[in-house]
């Protein structure tokens, strides 16, 4: 998984940077608050998956530090740490507060990117919380705007991709639920939300389909053939296609067709004369 992949290259690169330059220290401190020292306990728990002590160690040792390169360094593993035992919001502060502290430090980059990783991952299904959706989505439009050409960016435009199909997703499931309650106004909003701002989706054929139905329902027939329309001539191939057809067509017996079979070419030929608007 490249997510995983790029994780791992980055913290062998950053690992052992810190404890490599042992030899460079002007002062010899106590063990007890010698960052070094403190630093390598932490990469040794780090490495033991015991995150728990690696993170007080990383934070013990970037407050010992006074190179800031290596205090910025030990952030990060602190920051990695949190989020390696699922501290996720935790981990974003800890985060949020490298940045601020360190803004020109050059791990900048990676510190964004573990941000959106973060939020995506606290991504459930379409029936939980829409706010972890939304601040994933933000923070990675923020990343591939700042930092358009990275291994990172291909990562998260391809997570940017699955969020926008969960938003509509989540879309769906709201509409679905205000047509259950007969709530028509606020379902066909919803609705329109997808076919406007999510038509790339896989969601988009059964929102039209949905406001075919309502309108319909409505008596708003002339409306329910204008979106019958769109999802004719933009998606006359789909399941929602032949669902459409049988809101007008009551007698329509809905085929189940296998994945390599085509549909009945009248029937999009019928389709087509009945979406005609007068």
């Amino acid at each position: 998984m490249l997510t995983r992949l790029l994780i791992v290259i980055f913290f062998s690169l950053l690992l052992y940077s810190c404890s490599n330059k042992k030899d460079e220290a002007i002062y010899l401190p106590t063990d007890q608050s010698n960052p070094y020292t403190l630093y390598k306990e932490g990469l040794d728990a780090f490495e033991k998956n015991d995150y728990f002590f690696a993170e007080k160690k990383f934070s013990e040792a970037e407050l010992n530090f006074e190179e800031v390169d290596l205090a910025a360094k030990s952030a990060i593993m602190s920051s990695f740490s949190l989020y390696a035992i699922n501290f996720y919001d935790e981990a974003i502060e800890n985060l949020e507060r490298y940045l601020k502290t360190y803004p020109s430090d050059k791990n900048n980059i990676y510190a964004h990117y573990l941000i959106a990783i973060i939020y995506f991952e606290q991504i459930s299904d379409e029936k939980k919380d829409l706010e972890p959706l939304l601040k994933a989505n933000k923070k990675i439009n923020f990343f591939i705007k700042k930092y358009p050409v990275s291994d990172y960016t291909t990562d998260l435009k391809f997570k940017k991709d699955l969020i926008i199909n969960q938003i509509a997703a989540k879309e769906m499931f709201i509409a679905k639920h205000y047509i259950t309650t007969q709530k028509w106004i606020p379902a066909i909003n919803r609705l329109k939300e997808i076919v406007t701002k999510y038509d790339k989706t896989i969601f988009v054929e059964e929102a039209l389909h949905r406001l075919v139905e309502i309108h319909y329902h409505l008596g708003l027939e002339q409306e329910a053939k204008n979106y019958a329309k769109i999802l004719g001539y933009n998606y006359n191939s789909s399941e929602w296609f032949e669902q459409s057809y049988q809101v007008f067509n009551k007698n329509y017996k809905i085929k189940s067709l296998s994945k390599d079979q085509k549909k009945d070419e009248s029937i999009l030929k019928k389709m087509i004369n009945i979406i005609k608007i007068n």
